[in-house]
């Protein structure tokens, strides 16, 4: 196994091509989560563990529908894995951390239709990664994702305790302004190389 390639699909998954600020994906959940710490990092963690398990079981499933002729189903078959999940999470969290639960309320059902936790079932298809490399980039999206979320829910906590917006620019027309300008920090690192 090529280590440098692994370091390079988890460096561009965190930070080059951030689901968030470089791909746009998964832009409901990290808007309507991000305004407390503790359920952003609750969603981006789940969005992690979701993310990692749904590239490692589509890998095998898009194995499968590829030997029986039915690679055009890969969007429904990933989409029923990912469903799977969520509701696996969901009971989890339910059972387990009630107060998380509660706080994440209606986005973790959200998850099951977060465009980033299909894309990166795509994404490894497409780039035609192998089992390893899939659950890689899943992972370290899913991390990609929590750093986002949490550097968005941290600046937006301080926007609330500490600034004084102009009241046309409160509440959530600033967060898009700030999620604005973390998508052009984020693309300083378009030119960074790996090896």
């Amino acid at each position: 196994m090529d280590w440098t390639k692994l370091l390079s699909i988890a460096l561009g998954a965190i930070l080059i091509n951030n689901f968030i600020f470089a791909q746009f994906l998964g832009i409901c959940p990290f808007m309507g989560v991000s305004k407390k710490m503790d359920t952003a990092l609750g969603m981006g963690f789940a969005v992690t563990f979701v993310m990692g398990l749904a590239s490692a079981i589509c890998y095998f499933v898009n194995l499968l529908l590829v030997r029986l002729g039915l690679a055009f189903m890969q969007t429904v078959a990933f989409i029923l894995v990912i469903a799977a999940l969520v509701q696996f999470v969901e009971m989890f969290l339910q059972k387990m951390m009630p107060a998380l639960y509660e706080a994440l309320g209606v986005y973790l059902p959200l998850i099951t239709t977060n465009c980033a936790v299909l894309g990166v079932a795509l994404l490894n298809v497409q780039n035609k990664y192998n089992f390893i490399e899939s659950v890689v980039y899943g992972v370290t999206g899913g991390l990609g994702f929590l750093l986002a979320i949490v550097l968005f829910a941290s600046i937006r906590e301080r926007l609330d305790m500490v600034a004084e917006p102009p009241k046309c620019f409160k509440g959530f027309p600033i967060a898009l302004i700030t999620a604005g300008l973390m998508a052009l920090a984020f693309g300083g690192f378009s030119g960074l190389q790996v090896f």
